[in-house]
């Protein structure tokens, strides 16, 4: 099923600005070691300016601004709230074949950060409302088109910077709540079964492995992506 990428873009920036307007910016982040609620919000509004120069400007060359680090929360809900408005705007405006600076060599074109920025965004509303109580459940397309951009885009990307080696075990990674597999690596394959959002949250390393067949749970922890 083909997803719409500018309505979920806003649907999940919203989301975020949403969840974040009233909470304790002190709260502890779990997923994201040393990161308190403010952090989260500070990084992903950064990322949308980026990901929004990235195209007006074909390059990855950008400081992003940031609220001053006294700001309160309502200051801190409006920064990040003109932040993703911006993107918004930026990725509306712009036809998805045009030219753009990108993580991928071979997809040198706007709609690149439609699909990108709808991953970041909903992963972290998933991290935010984990930190300050449950986090809702992903959609099982948007979840596993997830995993397919791991497999497809941020794990090729972690190789080839040297981030992390090829997997030399196959990793199987299977859904069972939408069609689908995809593996990483070569070799002998070692399959991972369960529903599209447990198998996202484990490669992005946020879901218990203790369980896995041991190998599955070694080539899990390798930064298969960032």
């Amino acid at each position: 099923m083909a997803l719409d990428w500018l309505p979920l873009l806003r649907h999940h920036t919203d989301r975020f600005a949403e969840v974040l307007d009233g909470a304790d910016l002190a709260a502890p982040v779990a997923h994201c070691p040393g990161w308190s609620v403010r952090d989260l919000a500070v990084h992903l509004g950064g990322v949308h300016q980026w990901a929004a120069h990235a195209v007006t400007h074909q390059s990855p060359s950008l400081v992003p601004s940031e609220p001053g680090a006294a700001a309160g929360l309502d200051e801190l809900v409006a920064w990040y709230r003109r932040s993703a408005a911006g993107l918004v705007e930026v990725l509306e405006s712009a036809p998805a074949d045009a030219p753009a600076w990108t993580l991928d060599p071979d997809d040198r074109a706007a709609g690149f950060w439609r699909r990108r920025q709808v991953h970041e965004t909903a992963m972290h509303a998933w991290d935010l409302e984990g930190a300050l109580g449950t986090p809702r459940p992903y959609d099982p397309a948007l979840a596993w088109d997830g995993v397919l951009e791991v497999a497809g885009v941020m794990y090729p990307r972690q190789v080839r910077l040297g981030r992390v080696d090829a997997v030399t075990s196959a990793l199987r990674l299977v859904p069972t709540d939408v069609a689908g597999e995809v593996t990483l690596g070569a070799g002998a394959p070692v399959e991972v079964r369960d529903t599209a959002e447990v198998l996202l949250r484990l490669i992005w390393h946020r879901a218990d492995t203790s369980a896995l067949d041991p190998r599955a749970a070694s080539l899990l922890a390798g930064a298969l992506a960032p």
